[in-house]
């Protein structure tokens, strides 16, 4: 039976947590705190034997998502 992760894209707390940090973060400090995100991402799912194609999939779906929270906030913020 294979073990089936939960998906990135719907792990609302983590990416909210990243939106809003990257809301307060700029340049290089918002690079380095992405890289560090995603390196720990794609390690826990190492960790659980996932394949380096789904952690690549899982990846994008989580960045998108994050993405998308940030278009959100911007747009919220712009309606103010």
């Amino acid at each position: 039976m294979a073990l089936l992760h939960f998906p990135a894209d719907r792990r609302t707390a983590d990416i909210r947590r990243c939106s809003e940090a990257l809301q307060n973060l700029h340049g290089e400090a918002a690079n380095r705190f992405w890289r560090t995100e995603m390196a720990g991402f794609a390690a826990k799912l190492r960790e659980q034997g996932c394949a380096e194609a789904e952690i690549s999939r899982q990846a994008v779906l989580f960045m998108d998502a994050v993405q998308m929270e940030l278009q959100v906030a911007c747009a919220t913020a712009a309606e103010r």
